[in-house]
């Protein structure tokens, strides 16, 4: 009986050594690729809609060079459209009723409010809800702007529009 390469291996006759251990062990590292992945992610969802998450009413803020500030936990935002509109949040509100629905909205007056003005909002408009505030007995107010607009101490060919 003749028998071919294949049978011959299969039969015992060429018997293969194996170097090392028998058997392997169970592998014991995590691989973290992983969740270095899902984290990655994750950061880029939150880096996207923090920014979203501060803005009540759609307004174009002036630029300064004024530094940033610290973050306030839960401060009140008053907003002025371009227009002259108020919203209070995202609700619009009458000037007459500005005053009266912030104290009902806060505990006491040392709570910051946040005042977002359109960059071509009236100089008037945003003057009065000011002095609204202030003679509601709010202290703690803070006009909000935008970072990166031209330097005090730069050139005097710059002009204010």
């Amino acid at each position: 009986m003749a028998l071919s390469a294949h049978d011959a291996f299969a039969a015992g006759g060429g018997r293969r050594r194996r170097r090392g251990r028998a058997r392997r062990g169970a592998l014991s590292e995590i691989n973290v690729t992983p969740l270095v992945d899902v984290m990655l992610v994750l950061l880029i969802i939150f880096m996207i809609s923090a920014p979203l998450l501060t803005a009540g009413v759609p307004v174009e803020l002036p630029k300064t060079e004024a530094g940033a500030m610290q973050d306030v936990p839960d401060p009140i935002t008053v907003s002025i459209r371009a227009d002259g509109r108020i919203y209070i949040a995202e609700a619009e509100v009458p000037f007459a009723n500005l005053s009266p629905r912030l104290k009902a909205m806060a505990d006491d007056t040392t709570r910051p409010i946040y005042v977002r003005a359109d960059a071509s909002a009236s100089y008037g408009t945003v003057a009065q809800v000011m002095a609204s505030l202030s003679t509601s007995g709010f202290s703690a107010i803070n006009l909000i702007t935008e970072t990166g607009g031209p330097s005090s101490g730069g050139d005097r060919d710059e002009a204010i529009p």
